[in-house]
């Protein structure tokens, strides 16, 4: 099947959240968010003492340019993780990389047991991940078991913000679901307009409008 590159793995997190968005802003640049510069910064020091100063100086040189109003939010964080017992990590920001499925993407920590993690700026559920972080897991899993050779169960989920970490047990439907929406990915690539998901976040999209007068249709369709 042609493809023009390997597929990012947070575009597939985006895809899943709604193809039709996706569609419209697939040239867009992407940003990581104040919140999520700040809770990547700090995982970088989980397993050992949180010093506070020396983490917001270094938030402050991967970002001159952030609201000093979130340095509240980084001890917020500070004060959640330190109720939690962490591992430190052996190595960050690891590159994964699946040439079966076309996929990329970066795994954030692996500890010295050999067990992964991705780091989210986001709150915790009550139980369990959100679908988008199973749909992360699934995806390094992919990546880590052709790198490896290995059979990968699943992955750490590391929320920052409230100190959990939680662990996702990869499911077939988690690796359907990756199947899918990278098929999906390349139908975009190729021109398609993808059809109207049910469980789209509509009323809060800035292209509703569009989506709704389009929806279904090639782009050759709109010209």
């Amino acid at each position: 099947m042609e493809q023009r590159e390997h597929v990012a793995i947070s575009t597939l997190v985006r895809v899943s959240a709604c193809p039709v968005r996706f569609y419209y802003e697939q040239n867009d640049p992407i940003t990581e968010s104040d919140r999520y510069v700040i809770c990547k910064q700090l995982s970088y020091h989980l397993g050992n003492p949180l010093d506070s100063e020396m983490i917001w100086s270094e938030v402050l040189a991967v970002r001159p340019r952030i609201d000093t109003d979130l340095r509240s939010f980084l001890e917020i964080c500070i004060t959640s993780c330190n109720k939690t017992e962490w591992k430190p990590a052996v190595q960050s920001d690891v590159r994964v990389i699946s040439d079966k499925q076309g996929m990329v993407g970066m795994l954030d920590r692996i500890a010295d047991d050999g067990t992964y993690s991705i780091i989210r700026a986001a709150g915790a559920m009550p139980f369990g991940t959100y679908a988008a972080d199973r749909l992360r897991i699934a995806c390094v899993a992919f990546c880590l078991e052709e790198m490896t050779g290995n059979e990968v169960t699943g992955g750490n989920v590391e929320y920052i913000p409230e100190g959990v970490s939680r662990f996702h047990t990869v499911q077939p439907r988690d690796r359907r679901q990756v199947i899918a929406t990278l098929h999906k990915i390349r139908s975009i690539y190729k021109g398609d307009m993808p059809l109207h998901p049910f469980n789209a976040p509509c009323n809060r999209c800035k292209f509703k409008e569009r989506c709704e007068s389009s929806s279904g249709r090639r782009l050759s369709d709109l010209l």
